[in-house]
């Protein structure tokens, strides 16, 4: 695509609805093509990867730049990230412009301080300055830069993997199975999957690998009763349903009516019967209660800081706060307590997170442990050896962006013994 001053007008005023933060960017920026629907394709696709690329190096870029205008820190990204020639951009702006990008395009990112090359703010560099090293640091903040691939999940109810992948490829659509899931694909590029025949027919949902792996932690049986506690929009519910060939039961609860709404056309989709959307208040809702001793697995992807998916949201290092945090750990212990009750003997749940911090993570399972001792801590690496999966993190299962090509995701798994008396 050819870049006009247009272009440069266009992003520069979406930037500027989107900064404030006070909404998720992806939300802003959808309201925004809303609002500017003559845009065309590739419009939108400049403007959303340039938003998203200031927001993933908004540090740096707001360091070089005199006065961080929306305009400034545009042409700064342009410049230093983009992969655009100067001369590209020298028709397009002032001489002035012109003359402050030659000199910030000089800058080292080397030379910067440690926050500023791993793109996070004191706050969390205090936090991970508990458990990491500088070089610990400094990678996970590199690997966090770098956009996020697209993967999708095949519907094994509809389809198989190898025929997804044919389907696709006859379109002109690029795509691998994933390193670790067996019913995972990773798209080459950003295609409009979504209008896609296979995404129309429930085939495949577009859900990250990682995600995809809980399942196979869960690893529930077919005439199983299953609860998804918060199940969101209703990916992992999907995925657990065609795990059980569509027999059993599941109930996917959530306290969001919008997200659940959401579900209901993916399940149409699905084929599937044996998924059942609950609407709850929280995590003591009567819904719940009444299942109390009667579930085989129990699915916890609790609400979390979402950190570890910075390379898709990365708006969030500007949206969360250690105040927050505080918040979401209580959130998060009261959930698992309410979830483990839901376990017969012997059942098992998964406690996941999309965040790298241990006190979202090992440190509210142990601290559960410690105080629920009819439960014990199963080995991750061992669960995914069973189901023939290669990934060995240890006990607890965290990915990372840069070793597993994945979002930074945690999980555990524990097993419930006889209630003691």
């Amino acid at each position: 695509m050819r870049l006009t001053p247009a272009h440069l007008d266009m992003a520069t005023v979406a930037l500027r609805a989107v900064l404030p933060l006070q909404h998720p960017a992806d939300s802003l920026l959808r309201h925004f093509f809303q609002d500017n629907r003559k845009l065309g394709v590739n419009d939108r696709a400049f403007i959303a990867e340039t938003v998203f690329g200031i927001l993933r190096h908004r540090f740096f870029l707001e360091r070089v730049v005199e006065i961080a205008t929306p305009r400034s820190l545009l042409l700064a990204y342009l410049a230093k990230f983009s992969g655009m020639n100067l001369r590209e951009l020298v028709p397009l702006v002032s001489e002035t412009e012109a003359k402050r990008l030659g000199e910030m395009k000089a800058v080292s990112l080397e030379s910067q301080p440690l926050g500023v090359q791993a793109e996070f703010p004191e706050w969390l560099l205090e936090k991970l300055r508990e458990f990491m090293d500088d070089g610990a640091i400094l990678d996970l903040g590199r690997s966090l830069q770098a956009p996020a691939p697209l993967d999708l999940r095949v519907n094994t109810q509809l389809a198989t993997r190898e025929e997804v992948i044919e389907l696709l490829r006859k379109d002109g659509i690029e795509g691998t199975p994933t390193p670790y899931s067996p019913i995972g694909i990773r798209l080459t590029g950003k295609p409009a999957i979504n209008r896609h025949e296979v995404f129309m027919s429930g085939k495949i949902e577009v859900q990250d690998e990682s995600s995809q792996l809980l399942g196979y932690l869960l690893a529930p049986r077919r005439r199983d009763m299953v609860v998804d506690f918060c199940a969101g929009a209703g990916g992992k519910s999907l995925m657990l349903g065609a795990l059980m060939c569509s027999q059993g039961r599941i109930y996917a609860f959530d306290n969001s009516e919008k997200r659940l709404n959401n579900l209901k056309p993916r399940l149409k989709r699905s084929g599937l019967s044996n998924l059942h959307p609950q609407l709850i208040a929280n995590e003591n809702d009567i819904k719940v209660k009444r299942l109390a001793g009667k579930i085989d697995r129990v699915l916890v992807d609790a609400p979390c800081s979402g950190l570890g998916t910075l390379r898709r949201n990365p708006d969030l290092k500007w949206r969360q706060s250690p105040q927050s945090i505080e918040e979401l750990k209580r959130k998060q212990a009261a959930i698992l307590s309410s979830a483990a009750n839901l376990l017969k003997p012997g059942g098992r749940l998964v406690y996941a997170t999309c965040s790298f911090l241990p006190e979202e993570n090992r440190e509210i399972v142990e601290n559960f442990i410690a105080n629920n001792p009819r439960f014990s801590l199963l080995n991750c690496a061992e669960l995914l050896h069973q189901q023939k999966i290669p990934l060995d993190t240890g006990v607890f299962m965290q990915l990372q962006p840069r070793l597993h090509g994945t979002d930074g995701f945690f999980a555990a798994a524990l097993e419930s013994g006889k209630a003691q008396i």
